[in-house]
């Protein structure tokens, strides 16, 4: 009693934990630490009871127990660090407690040992069940509560202090505790922390651990720490790293010693991982454990990491541990056959993947390269049965999140397919397929498409296949035996894209096309189905399931129809045909796509228009569409009283879905940007439905650039696209100024290359932001535009090519070379906005393909951002033209780094100027000007100057003046010709200005060229036509002063241009084009020679001292070239016969003997150049005081060459024929006098009255030179004839009078024929090069358009003339081919009634005329030769002349039974 009682007064006053902190606390004194301890033990033998107190030690009483979490868990040398004071306490309290137990195992007669593990386990009863009675029934707690871990830690103090003493056995504490408990997994943990008994010796000595261990981490890990609990759940996660740690590293390890040691150890660790991974992987395959169990497969996810590495286990045995768990993996309950693979395999994608599954092949395969990956992948394919659906979800894991692996894919496909072809092994084959697909189904930024592959591979003679028959048998067979279990896609991919098969074993093809068909109809899914435009891609992707339905595929083929007839107004003849050929699938697929109720514009779309056009053709059932309208109302109705729900709005999901990408890249989670990417496109999937991702070769997008984006679903999602990629771009430049930090973006362009509608709307988008609202962007815009269209760029070689429409660009092109169309630099916004746009371009490009190979730096720099670099900063920058080295001169500073030329871009505190600047002299820039490529070219800086509108140009008159003369003296005229200069010659330099102006006068007609910044008024033209005319009295002067004849060159420069007007390398096509391109290029031709100095047009030649005039080239000139670009009159202009006549009066006024070297140059054109002398004398009215003016001024005043006044006595006597008295005809030549005599006759006034004067005075009959003036006269007057014919006009009955007049006086002779076959008769040359090939070609028309309306006496006359049945058979030929090629004129509506003929009518009546002029004929009136040739030409064209000839020829041949014909 008194023992008890005593026990109690102590405890009642004051505690051991009281009295050792009260004795820390005094200040020490010699003798106190024995005094102290001769009362501790004193005071212990009255406390008998130690497991107490080991209690009253860790009580929370004790002020040093008060323990944070790095109390709980030791440094990382595995060390407390208590205070010195806790140090103090503790050390004296650990003596007691050893002492105390040494004497009770004495009195007790155990070891020391014995008693201190049963005192332990008796606290750790105690600890673990103070809070038991606080749980929920069934909710086990499977951790400590922080308190109860507080208590444990000083206790397993007290238990490292009673092992330095030795009086502990940590192996019985284990036996003790298997024997009497379950063991805790924390109390396991934390035994192995503070290093009294290591998880790895529990392993080796504990035989049932598998038994006990599995269980409590899947229990840890299925159980969900409280809310709140913080430090909990650190705990959690630090035991499950500890003994996952602990197990890799002794199941993996490499012994040191493999004889020595427990061999027993690494087969169980890595049986307890298996148990474990398996676990995890029946989660992911049972979707009612994955719903309750998924979040703990997840947490054990997180423990398989890296950071294992270093504390239990070595790098090398994480490895390998990696790599055995992607083994059982890929081997784990193979219970799918290859064939449900081949069929299942679409839904296996990484989008439609268990997100577990991902996330833990993302774990393993962390430390392991792509290629490393996919070649032990092989190897388990070759010797290992596998599971497919892992297998093959881990690859489009991998492809998705390692920029590596498709190219190593490749190869592994490379190797699979050689192996099997070399050695006929089915099972290699099928695994290139099966890989080959699951890679097209992550789509083309990740993966070629399925049809792509299948074509590289076998769609060629270099095939695989194709070395042998039996090579060809063995890939048929294969393809054959997985037809019954191919999705639709693939066989369609098969039948579309045969493999390649020579000609001898076509046989063998058609026989699996059959089988295909076959199979194919059985699926209900026909060839019948394949669509009209169906553009096979992967099969399967996307948001519609394994592959396509049909319905799918007449959607696209509505959008494309209806797209093709919004461009050319007709309907397409593929559906034409499909309405006649294939009217199942255009009753059941299109009619119903394209009839899909919808809510009609107010104005007309493509769509709307192309249903019209069916419906008026008949193609649509009245009944159907009837339907359809009435179903567009109520559609129209129900949207105005409807909204799309929010939870299943695509641009919501799309909108969270990029908020998560910017995330992800804000919290540099690089490892996860692909997966969201990923999902990404599966989104824009939904929202851009029209159309597969991706298609063989390149896929052709049309551009129209003239027509904004529609509003509506798809301009939000371009919008929201467009904000989030320069947000997240401008927010990761503002982190992390270095271009590697924008990898992503390479990958954000592949996900937008993927889908061809949201890639036409993106263009769509981007080429209105450009071209229209470039000036109103800001800098964050225009940094992430910049780099989109860097990547675009990049993204060329396995991109879709544009068409402009209407076609600004020659062929189509690159996406990015496209949009860079757009951006135009005509007035000085717009060059702010060029120049800032481009130099982010530029220097993102430059320094983005720094970190790429030599060969592949240049794929982030476009061509055409650099070259309008290179034309805007001189133009800008004035300092930068003396400073002008983008050819790698000495000015090149090499003190700038790449990176620091992207620093300076975004730094928004410099200025464009200060970034052009140093670009401008940048060494990595000059380098460019190397490169044929990047180097501007003066065509192409004549091309953006011309652009450029002078009343809006950034500078003024004076300063552009500079700016020009600068570059075409200073810096294109000295650079060599290969780098796109002019090597220093001034003709080259002359002829790129003279061929810019006339290009820039043809674009100023094109429809369309002013609205897209081509061309239009006030643009620099003037002013390069200054420095044109600059140039060439330049070069004129250097000729007087010796140089070179500029003549040459001009006449050289137009007739190179006039022959290539047609197509290039061919000769001048005979088509209404063909003329127009000649007449229009002449045409500009004239206008810009107008303005050049005459004198240029004749050469002077010195001989013996004396000066003379040579016109050769300006003769071979109009008789070439101009003739055929004379309007409906078939003269030249009247200002360019003027020139012509200014350049000889000029040129002759430099000679010695002026007036006679100019009556010699007339003449001579008067006898060589016939239509520059008809010309004349038709404007000599109002040419003649200019050139007399000129003449005098030249002259000093001296009488008009003899020439000229004879031009002006040929009008006086025209004159005086229509005013009278007649005056005898001058010396002149009968071309002339005849010139002279139209004039007044076909002039203003009436001239009937000179007319009839000048039959008068010219009697044919009396006088050769009469004769020939009233038939040059004819000649004219039929050219009127004509031409009122083809263009209907009050003249032409006056025309026709006087041709009736004039062929009654010349009906007698034969030479009036002449005029309708100009080309037949050398001897009458005049009248060839007076008449273009066209009017030739109408001569026939006019013949008989002209004879058809005489009276029957003087078509009597006419065929009774010698020549004329030859010369009327030759014009009906030449007017039946006018017919037959579709060249004869319209019908006339205004024609009057009487002899006027209709254009139809002419022929029948030509053909009565014809048979009657040749039953008439004497059998002399043709030649044996001329009667063969004929009936050879029109055997063909009209049988029954050719009859009718051969009767001429042999009228006796008749029989007498005929003769009443």
């Amino acid at each position: 009693m008194s023992l008890r009682g005593s026990r109690e007064t102590v405890s009642a006053k004051r505690t051991l934990s009281n009295i050792l902190a009260g004795r820390v606390v005094k200040r020490p004194k010699p003798g106190d630490g024995r005094r102290l301890q001769e009362a501790a033990l004193q005071l212990l033998e009255q406390q008998q009871n130690i497991c107490s107190l080991l209690r009253e030690v860790g009580s929370e009483e004790c002020p040093h127990i008060d323990l944070s979490v790095s109390d709980v868990f030791p440094s990382q040398d595995g060390e407390q660090r208590p205070s010195q004071s806790q140090g103090s306490s503790s050390a004296m309290a650990g003596s007691l407690l050893v002492s105390e137990l040494r004497r009770q195992a004495v009195r007790l007669g155990v070891p020391a040992a014995v008693l201190a593990v049963r005192t332990v386990l008796e606290r750790w009863v105690e600890i673990k069940g103070s809070e038991e009675g606080k749980e929920d029934e069934g909710q086990r707690r499977r951790l400590l509560t922080p308190s109860q871990r507080v208590q444990l830690c000083v206790l397993l103090e007290s238990i490292k202090d009673l092992l330095s003493e030795g009086v502990f056995c940590p192996k019985l504490l284990w036996q003790q505790y298997r024997r009497d408990q379950r063991p805790l997994l924390e109390f396991v943990f934390h035994l192995h922390v503070y290093n009294i008994l290591t998880f790895r010796s529990i392993l080796e000595r504990d035989e049932g651990v598998r038994s006990w261990l599995v269980s409590e981490l899947k229990d840890l890990c299925s159980w969900r720490p409280p809310g709140g609990d913080d430090e909990t759940r650190r705990v959690q996660q630090r035991v499950l790293s500890t003994v996952g740690g602990v197990l890799v590293g002794a199941g993996f390890e490499p012994a040191a010693d493999p004889d020595a040691g427990d061999q027993r150890t690494a087969p169980l660790c890595c049986a307890l991982l298996d148990d474990m991974l398996f676990w995890l992987l029946d989660i992911v395959d049972n979707s009612l454990a994955l719903q309750r169990d998924g979040a703990a497969a997840e947490l054990w996810i997180q423990t398989c990491d890296a950071s294992l590495c270093g504390a239990s286990a070595s790098a090398d045995a994480l490895r390998r541990f990696f790599k055995h768990s992607l083994t059982q993996t890929f081997t784990y309950k193979p219970r799918l056959t290859v064939s449900e693979a081949v069929a299942l395999q679409s839904g296996w994608t990484f989008a439609r993947a268990c997100v577990l599954l991902t996330s833990l092949f993302r774990k393993l395969a962390v430390t392991f390269g792509a290629e490393q990956l996919l070649s032990h992948l092989q190897q388990i394919l070759e010797t290992r049965e596998v599971n497919w659906k892992h297998v093959l979800c881990f690859l489009s894991t991998l492809l998705v999140y390692s920029a590596g692996a498709p190219p190593s894919l490749g190869e592994l496909l490379s190797r699979l397919l050689r192996s099997a072809f070399e050695s006929y092994d089915p099972e290699n084959l099928i695994t290139a397929f099966l890989l080959a697909r699951q890679g097209a189904l992550e789509g083309p930024g990740v993966f070629p498409a399925y049809s792509e592959w299948f074509t590289v591979s076998f769609g060629g003679a270099a095939g695989y296949h194709a070395t042998s028959k039996k090579s060809l048998v063995f890939l048929l067979k294969f393809l054959s035996d997985l037809v019954p279990f191919e999705p639709p896609q693939y066989l369609k991919v098969h039948i579309l894209h045969p493999p390649y098969v020579p000609g001898k074993h076509r046989s063998l093809l058609m026989e699996y096309v059959s089988l295909a068909k076959t199979r194919l109809a059985d699926l209900k899914e026909s060839v019948e189905d394949m669509g009209l435009y169906e553009d096979v891609s992967r099969a399967g992707g996307g948001s519609r399931g394994p592959w396509a339905p049909p319905r799918c595929q007449a959607v696209q083929d509505v959008q494309k129809a209806a797209s093709l007839f919004g461009s050319t107004g007709r309907i397409p003849a593929t559906v034409m045909e499909a309405s006649i050929f294939r009217r199942p699938y255009f009753l059941t697929r299109f009619l119903p796509a394209l009839l899909t109720p919808r809510a009609l514009p107010v104005k007309a779309d493509a769509r709307m228009s192309f249903i019209e056009a069916l419906n008026k053709a008949d193609k649509i059932p009245a009944a159907q569409h009837l339907s359809y309208v009435e179903a567009c109302q109520k559609q129209r109705q129900q949207d105005c009283a409807t909204r799309s729900d929010g939870d299943d709005d695509p641009l919501a999901v799309l909108a969270v879905q990029l908020q998560g990408l910017a995330a992800l890249l804000a919290e540099e989670r690089d490892g996860e940007v692909s997966a969201e990417l990923s999902r990404i496109a599966h989104t824009l999937s939904v929202v851009f439905p029209g159309g597969p991702g991706e298609l063989i070769g390149q896929p052709l997008i049309r551009l129209h650039i003239n027509t904004p984006p529609a509003a509506g679903l798809h301009l939000k999602a371009v919008n929201m696209i467009l904000r989030s990629f320069c947000q997240c771009m401008l927010d990761r430049s503002r982190r992390h100024p270095s271009i590697a930090q924008t990898r992503w973006a390479s990958r954000f362009v592949g996900v937008l290359l993927g889908n061809a509608p949201l890639l036409s709307g993106l263009l769509h988008r981007l080429w209105d932001l450009f071209h229209k609202q470039g000036p109103s962007l800001g800098a964050p815009h225009l940094l992430g535009l910049a780099t989109l269209l860097v990547h675009l760029h990049a993204a060329a070689s396995h991109g879709p090519l544009v068409q402009l429409a209407p076609p600004l660009l020659p062929r189509p092109a690159a996406v990015g070379e496209a949009l860079c169309s757009a951006l135009v630099c005509d007035t000085q916004d717009n060059m702010i906005f060029c120049v800032r746009l481009c130099l982010l371009a530029v220097c993102y490009g430059m320094c983005r393909g720094d970190s790429f190979p030599q060969q592949q730096q240049q794929d982030y720099i476009s061509s055409s951002l650099c070259k309008k670099l290179q034309f805007l900063i001189p133009r800008l920058l004035p300092e930068a033209r003396g400073a002008a080295v983008p050819d790698g001169g000495p000015g090149c500073e090499e003190q700038e780094s790449r990176p620091g030329l992207w620093s300076s871009a975004t730094d928004g505190r410099n200025s464009w100027r200060t970034t052009a600047w140093l670009l401008w002299r940048h060494p990595a820039f000059c380098q460019l000007g190397l490169v044929s490529q990047y180097q501007l070219s003066l065509a192409e800086w004549l091309t953006y100057e011309l652009r450029v509108q002078r009343a809006e140009d950034v500078l003024s008159d004076p300063e552009r003046q500079e700016y020009q003369q600068w570059a075409c003296l200073e810096y294109f005229l000295s650079r060599p010709e290969e780098q796109g200069g002019c090597g220093g010659d001034m003709k080259v330099l002359c002829a790129h200005l003279l061929s810019a102006v006339m290009d820039q006068q043809s674009s100023d007609r094109v429809p369309g060229a002013f609205e897209n910044g081509l061309s239009g008024p006030g643009t620099c033209l003037p002013d390069i036509m200054s420095r044109l005319q600059e140039l060439v009295y330049e070069m004129e002067a250097s000729r007087l002063s010796g140089g070179s004849d500029v003549h040459h060159f001009l006449f050289g420069l137009v007739s190179e241009r006039c022959s290539s007007a047609g197509p290039p390398g061919a000769p001048e096509p005979p088509g209404l084009g063909g003329r127009l391109r000649l007449q229009h290029a002449l045409n500009t031709w004239n206008s810009v020679i107008l303005s050049l100095p005459p004198t240029l047009l004749v050469e002077l030649k010195t001989e013996g001292g004396e000066t003379t005039l040579d016109c050769n080239e300006m003769i071979e000139h109009v008789n070439q070239h101009q003739r055929e670009a004379c309007p409906g009159d078939g003269l030249l202009s009247r200002r360019l016969t003027t020139h012509l006549l200014r350049g000889v009066l000029c040129a002759g006024a430099r000679c010695g003997r002026r007036a006679e070297e100019v009556d010699r140059a007339l003449s001579e054109i008067s006898l060589r150049c016939p239509l520059l002398l008809l010309s004349t004398a038709r404007w000599w009215e109002r040419s003649s005081p200019v050139l007399l003016a000129l003449w005098r001024r030249l002259s000093g005043g001296a009488p008009p060459p003899e020439q000229l006044q004879l031009l002006d006595d040929c009008r006086d006597w025209a004159c005086s024929l229509e005013t009278g008295p007649p005056r005898p005809a001058p010396a002149a030549s009968a071309l002339v006098l005849a010139a002279s005599l139209h004039r007044v006759c076909g002039g203003h006034g009436p001239g009937q009255r000179a007319f009839g004067a000048a039959l008068d005075v010219l009697r044919p009959e009396s006088r050769k030179q009469d004769r020939e003036v009233l038939l040059f006269l004819f000649f004219l007057c039929v050219k009127d004839f004509l031409s009122g014919l083809l263009y209907p006009q009050e003249g032409r009955r006056r025309a026709g009078t006087l041709c009736t007049d004039l062929l009654s006086a010349l009906v007698d002779a034969a030479d009036w024929l002449l005029v309708f076959k100009p080309n037949e008769q050398p001897a009458l040359q005049p009248f060839t090069m007076m008449t273009s090939q066209e009017v030739a070609r109408l001569m026939p028309w006019a013949f008989y358009s002209l004879l058809l309306q005489q009276s029957a006496d003087l078509q009597h006359k006419a065929a009774c003339c010698p020549g004329f049945l030859h010369t009327a058979v030759l014009c009906f030929v030449g007017l039946q081919q006018l017919f037959l090629d579709g060249h004869a004129p319209p019908a006339d509506q205004n024609l009057a009634a009487g002899r006027s003929v209709q254009p139809f009518q002419v022929l029948s009546r030509a053909k009565r005329l014809l048979l009657g002029a040749i039953s008439t004929a004497p059998p002399a009136a043709l030649s044996a030769a001329q009667l063969r040739t004929l009936q050879a030409q029109c055997a063909d064209l009209d049988p029954d002349v050719a009859s009718a000839l051969s009767v001429h020829a042999d009228p006796h041949s008749l029989s007498p039974e005929m003769d009443f014909l």
